[in-house]
């Protein structure tokens, strides 16, 4: 286990390999209102979830041009208090063992995380969104824009 966390009955970790792999670069961070995970709901909503900011560090805030002609975005950002060794997890304490790849834990080998987020305002280097799921001060890793064909 990475962060000395208990398991749930049933769950099943695996010790984790080296490290070894991909260089990322957070570009930013996000600002929700929940300071701690447990806070946090199981999935955003991005119609009347609360609105959540997304600061980009510089030089990344230059690469916001354009961005405010857009209704959707998909943010790419990096679940830094999650363990990773997980492969069977108990979701909700039930009785049912699922396998890391068949849910949305935020318990995974590479806890990153994906959500549509509806951009309500651009000021600066900060975007105002709906549609997040994080705890307060998660490393953003991408931001893309959602097209026509993906909603």
């Amino acid at each position: 286990m990475t962060d000395g966390a208990s398991l749930r009955p049933l769950e099943i970790a695996v010790a984790e390999p080296e490290r070894q792999d991909a260089f990322l670069r957070f570009i930013g961070r996000i600002h929700t209102p929940w300071p701690e995970r447990r806070d946090c709901p199981n999935r955003g909503n991005a119609e009347d979830g609360p609105p959540c900011r997304i600061e980009l560090f510089p030089p990344w805030d230059r690469a916001l041009e354009g961005v405010e002609g857009l209704e959707w975005l998909q943010v790419l950002y990096w679940m830094h208090l999650s363990r990773r060794d997980l492969v069977l997890q108990n979701p909700r304490f039930s009785d049912q063992l699922v396998g890391t790849f068949a849910i949305r834990s935020p318990v995974r080998p590479n806890p990153i995380a994906l959500s549509d987020v509806r951009l309500l305002e651009v000021k600066g280097r900060e975007l105002v969104v709906r549609g997040l799921d994080c705890v307060a001060g998660t490393p953003l890793l991408d931001i893309k824009p959602v097209t026509a064909r993906e909603r």
